[in-house]
């Protein structure tokens, strides 16, 4: 499989050179030149196969050509060492648990697989780079990905993580899951938002010097393999609900979304021939999507700081992905490109007091704890689901992770899991850091 850049005046790659540089030199994204559809014979027998056996088939139409078989399995079958089961919330609503992984978040999945797949490469072929030469991993985080990075790379020889994350603008125990660890994650405790994160990130990318000095990857969504295997969710969601005897019923995805690795993985999906009728993207107040679903105009602005703290993301970086999809990668006008997105894609957006009543109704009426992220997915889709539909939304981390705000709102004492309770145990590791790029470049070439 190769892979061509978003902005198009990039080298194509091979997958090895996209998974090990992220970002293609012209600082866009890279995607699939072609997206293989998976025999129907097989979307006929997801109901009986198993999470892994499901993942796997997945994979293969992604990696296939590009990792030997029996390796990709070995990846997937190591990944997936948890269950993602659908509940029953209400009638004809769902929830997709995407957090039974090891930090109890759904971005471990694609973590965990990044950190297998890059590791093939480089002991496997090294032939981006000199044997023995360490890969060092940038991650920008609001949240979530960067205690599923921290954990997913922890303890693999050849590769170093640097996470950056806006100070105090993650939850207690986000913080705590990427902090304690040590060994090969340096967490960098940066003076600004999430934009300014992932603003230093692609910039280091992109910087002569430092690419020199050291190899650089992003194990953001912005990197093939750590978006792609998130589809695997949606596979599986699918064949458990039509276990349940949903023959008949359309299906509706509803996915809380910030920097759109999530969905964009879930519309792949899509492609390859996942038959979910439409999808809900659920914004809290950074709405920068919601807003061009509904003007076509896309207009990034500064990230605002709300009760979903994952989500806050003022120019979500997959949206180059989606617009590409959908624009036939630019063969299609931006009218026609607007209209194939809204055929598909709808959009919500709430503020922070329509996310707390939200958690409060739900609670009530139903006993389901949502954390705030799943209270955008819930909320939207009890909105917007159509008679006939079945709807299933993205429960993203464990409601423990945003304990102190889940408790406030729900007036609960929600029972931290054992593996959390680990973390906290831990003492806090970081190097403080401005947003000033050079302050950052000085830190990197030190090391």
């Amino acid at each position: 499989m190769k892979y061509y850049s978003t902005n198009g005046q990039a080298p194509i790659a091979d997958l090895e050179k996209a998974v090990v540089k992220g970002l293609a030199e012209d600082r866009g994204l890279y995607m699939p030149e072609t997206i293989n559809g998976l025999p129907q014979a097989f979307i006929d027998d997801m109901p009986s196969m198993s999470f892994q056996d499901i993942a796997y088939n997945v994979a293969s139409q992604f990696f296939g050509d590009d990792v030997d078989p029996d390796a990709l399995q070995d990846i997937v079958y190591d990944t997936l060492q948890f269950d993602c089961p659908v509940v029953k919330v209400e009638d004809n609503i769902y929830s997709l648990e995407l957090f039974h992984g090891p930090t109890l978040a759904f971005k471990d999945v694609g973590a965990r697989f990044m950190a297998r797949l890059l590791q093939y490469f480089i002991k496997g072929k090294n032939s981006a780079g000199a044997a023995g030469e360490t890969v060092n991993v940038l991650v920008a985080t609001s949240g979530d990905t960067g205690s599923a990075v921290a954990n997913g790379f922890l303890g693999v020889d050849g590769i170093h993580v640097y996470v950056l994350y806006p100070k105090g603008k993650v939850s207690p125990i986000q913080e705590c899951q990427f902090t304690t660890l040590g060994q090969n994650i340096t967490a960098i405790e940066v003076d600004g938002v999430f934009d300014d994160c992932q603003r230093l990130v692609k910039s280091a990318f992109m910087d002569e010097e430092l690419n020199k000095h050291m190899r650089l990857t992003s194990a953001n969504s912005i990197n093939v393999a750590r978006f792609l295997p998130q589809s695997f969710y949606y596979f599986n969601a699918y064949a458990r609900i039509k276990e349940t005897g949903m023959e008949n019923s359309e299906i509706v995805m509803c996915v809380p979304s910030g920097n759109f690795g999530n969905i964009c993985s879930a519309l792949f999906g899509h492609q390859m021939g996942l038959p979910v009728s439409r999808f809900i993207a659920a914004n809290n107040a950074n709405d920068v999507f919601y807003k061009y679903l509904q003007t076509g105009s896309y207009e990034p602005k500064a990230s605002v700081q709300t009760l979903a703290n994952a989500m806050d993301v003022g120019d979500p970086s997959n949206f180059a992905r989606i617009l590409n999809l959908y624009s036939e990668n630019g063969k299609l006008s931006a009218k026609d490109t607007h209209s194939a997105i809204t055929s598909l894609i709808s959009g919500a957006t709430y503020s922070d007091e329509q996310i707390a009543q939200t958690m409060r109704q739900c609670y009530a009426d139903t006993g389901y704890v949502l954390d705030p992220h799943g209270a955008c997915g819930y909320r939207a889709l009890k909105e917007q689901l159509r008679p006939g539909e079945v709807g299933i939304f993205c429960e993203t981390a464990h409601p423990a992770k945003f304990k102190e705000k889940v408790d406030q709102i729900l007036g609960t004492d929600i029972e931290i899991p054992a593996r959390l309770q680990a973390f906290m145990k831990g003492k806090k590791q970081s190097v403080a850091m401005s947003k000033d790029f050079e302050d950052f470049k000085k830190f990197l070439l030190g090391c």
